[in-house]
């Protein structure tokens, strides 16, 4: 198993945000998580990155137990994150944002370089590469958030709402992106809001609610499951659903 969570909790005094949830994460899948606002996924997802060390549990990346390693020994090992508000360095070129992901593995200025034009290329960054960050929108921020990830190269890759704000069009974009990172042989694990997306790239979805998995399993099976419905939308739904 690639990526492995046991038992895994985490509590802010005496809220519990998370309560004893599990993840296991095979080489080449892609993975989501789901919950309403507030039901610990993205905590969950903060500890499996290593931005924050679990109150209790266990998590692993092959085989090394990461639990409390901070990100940079994750990021090393090859896990790699994006947040869903994209931290860009605005008065330097997109070349030199990539750059910058890439000097993790690339010990001089000019395999860095080299790196980074590669991801640019791959994620449709090419023709920006020589503009200033800060000219970019929405979605260029995004893609470029995910090239500077990429350009560490790494194994697994946790995409924080990575396509959150963006037009259903340049959504269907970002989806093919996201594609072409898998099939070069990322695994993903995805937490995201557009239902859309959780249905056109997960083979697996984990739903959080409350701190605590109530349910996991292919996409379709999971948003018809009684529990997830009364999750989101309140109780009563799930078995009218059901009628």
């Amino acid at each position: 198993m690639l990526l492995s969570a046991e038992n895994v909790s985490k509590s802010f005094g005496s809220f519990k945000a998370v309560a004893g949830a599990g993840l296991q994460v095979a080489q080449g899948e892609i993975v989501g998580l789901i919950g309403p606002n507030g039901a610990g996924k993205s905590t969950f997802f903060n500890c499996i990155a290593g931005d924050f060390a679990p109150s209790g549990g266990r998590i692993a990346f092959d085989g090394n137990d990461v639990t409390d390693a901070p990100a940079e020994t994750h990021a090393r090992l090859g896990i790699g994150r994006t947040f869903q508000i994209p931290a860009t360095f605005e008065d330097m070129t997109i070349l030199e944002n990539v750059m910058v992901g890439a000097f993790l593995r690339c010990a001089r200025r000019g395999e860095a370089r080299d790196r980074a034009l590669e991801v640019i290329e791959m994620t449709g960054l090419k023709e920006l590469a020589d503009q200033r960050a800060r000219s970019l929108g929405t979605p260029g921020r995004k893609r470029l958030e995910i090239a500077r990830v990429m350009a560490t190269s790494p194994r697994l890759l946790l995409l924080d709402e990575a396509l959150a704000g963006l037009t259903p069009t340049e959504v269907q974009r970002a989806i093919e992106l996201v594609r072409a990172i898998h099939q070069s042989g990322v695994t993903i694990v995805i937490v995201e809001h557009i239902m859309e997306v959780i249905l056109n790239l997960a083979q697996r979805v984990i739903v959080f609610n409350q701190g605590r998995i109530i349910a996991q399993g292919k996409p379709q099976d999971v948003i018809n499951d009684e529990a997830v419905i009364e999750a989101y939308l309140g109780r009563g739904h799930g078995r009218k659903a059901k009628q």
